[in-house]
């Protein structure tokens, strides 16, 4: 079995060292340790060290040589639009719920959900369901984590 221990940020390697690649969704692109099948068949361990959110186009480092291409699964997602103020208003609201968002060029998407959907619409903005990569905000305290550590006893999520 292949093994990877390093990561190779997107850009910084040649098309030449490719040797497979993976397909993942964003919970499988957080990770430390697992095996994980190329689009080819065979596996790979990937060893890292310390836990890694690898985005799409990253490589995965093989010892012995080559790279492992990581892509970005599609998902189902909301595509969220509205004019400036009101697509504040909603990051706020999700931010409050702690949902994964990731933030574009005037617009936002997050994972489906169709309660949150009917929220935004009852905030004025528009939810599109899409299928695309989803490369969530790390946030503020994740230190390249998907984990944050404050308390929760200041609001309440209903």
């Amino acid at each position: 079995m292949m093994r990877a221990t390093q990561i190779a940020p997107a850009g910084t390697w040649a098309a030449d060292q490719e040797k497979d690649w993976v397909l993942l969704d964003f919970d499988r692109r957080h990770r430390r340790r697992v095996t994980l099948p190329t689009e080819s068949g065979a596996e790979i361990l990937l060893d890292l060290r310390d836990t890694v959110r690898m985005r799409d186009g990253d490589g995965l480092m093989l010892e012995g040589g080559g790279i492992i291409r990581v892509a970005a699964r599609p998902e189902q997602l909301i595509e969220i639009t509205a004019p400036s103020q009101i697509l504040t208003r909603i990051a706020w609201h999700l931010g409050n719920r702690h949902l994964p968002v990731q933030f574009l060029d005037g617009h936002m998407r997050i994972r489906f959900d169709h309660v949150i959907a009917d929220m935004i619409a009852g905030l004025g903005g528009t939810a599109h369901e899409i299928m695309a990569a989803f490369d969530p905000e790390p946030g503020a305290y994740a230190g390249g984590h998907a984990h944050h550590a404050h308390d929760h006893h200041h609001h309440d999520h209903d």
